[in-house]
């Protein structure tokens, strides 16, 4: 009788289990830009390298989630290379790698955020749907959506996953560059794109 109850619980607990699903943690992995001997683009005391290290950090400080795993791929000051970047990015195997940048044009009215994708990357149609959604949630007045373009970049053919660059504002634009470095607009970006990866 005993044996019988046993058998009994254990395909229950069976039956229970089949109907469980056990979702994984997302994999985001986001990377800023340049970092130690590079620099990036820069204006007088500001650099790329430096705005797309803090905004990294503010996504990261915002994970809150039991469901997704924010993961920088560079958290100091520190050089790596595109082949190292790459290699960690595929080691990770993520859901989606967002590469922090900030662009830089002579024309010093050139201003907003874009984004870029390859079509060589394996997930070419993905990363440009995210890349539309994202720029789509990040744009507003202060950020002007200047759209998804394709680019040769290597983190974006490279990866095993879907890959966006987003250039965050023109650093040599007034307007950009000012709330691209304030304390206030580097929190919006960073809130933004955490809301989307962690939705």
């Amino acid at each position: 009788m005993k044996n019988m109850f046993k058998f009994l619980g254990l395909a229950v607990i069976a039956l229970v289990m089949s109907f469980t699903t056990f979702h994984e943690k997302k994999i985001i992995v986001i990377d800023a830009g340049h970092g130690g001997k590079d620099h990036g683009s820069t204006f007088e005391e500001h650099t790329e390298k430096t705005i797309a290290d803090a905004i990294s950090k503010k996504i990261l400080a915002l994970n809150n989630s039991g469901n997704v795993k924010i993961v920088l791929l560079r958290d100091s000051d520190e050089f790596k290379s595109l082949e190292d970047r790459v290699e960690a990015i595929n080691g990770l195997n993520p859901d989606l790698v967002i590469s922090l940048h900030v662009n830089q044009n002579p024309n010093k009215t050139a201003k907003g955020i874009e984004a870029f994708v390859s079509e060589d990357n394996v997930k070419y149609d993905v990363s440009k749907a995210y890349a539309t959604e994202l720029l789509s949630s990040l744009s507003e007045e202060r950020l002007e959506n200047r759209g998804v373009k394709n680019a040769p970049f290597m983190i974006l053919k490279k990866s095993n996953c879907p890959a966006i660059t987003l250039e965050l504002g023109f650093i040599s634009n007034e307007e950009d560059r000012h709330y691209i470095t304030s304390e206030d607009g580097q929190n919006e970006i960073a809130s933004r794109i955490y809301n989307y990866v962690s939705k």
